[in-house]
């Protein structure tokens, strides 16, 4: 992947992930009309702290994609809560749908670009 698009890409990850994971501490953007179903997940999610959790993970993640430190570490474990943001929206709020998928695309875009890091964990 050309350098200057691997830098757009990390840095587009990153302050979504910032703005996003900041979000569910500050609660700076609003939040739409859910459904129940969506909503009953959420609370269950917000009761356990899970989302506080995923929270800190985005904003860990966002600083470590802007930064350039510890990138492709934080791309692999962003891939589980952009996996299950795309799961979430597309089972119980089709709605939020397109910026959970550009989350992923985006993710799975990071890794590409860090792919050289990834190779001693892929040999056989």
């Amino acid at each position: 992947m050309n350098s200057k698009v691997f830098l757009v890409v990390r840095i587009l990850l990153g302050l979504m992930l910032l703005v996003f994971g900041l979000n569910k501490f500050f609660q700076f953007l609003p939040m739409g009309e859910m459904p129940e179903a969506a909503g009953n997940y959420f609370a269950a999610l917000s009761s356990t702290h899970t989302m506080t959790l995923v929270a800190i993970v985005e904003v860990l993640a966002g600083l470590a994609l802007i930064l350039n430190k510890f990138g492709a570490l934080m791309s692999l474990i962003l891939m589980s809560v952009s996996v299950n943001a795309v799961l979430f929206h597309m089972a119980l709020a089709p709605e939020g749908l397109p910026p959970a998928l550009a989350l992923l695309v985006l993710n799975l875009l990071a890794l590409v670009g860090y792919k050289d890091k990834y190779r001693d964990l892929l040999k056989g």
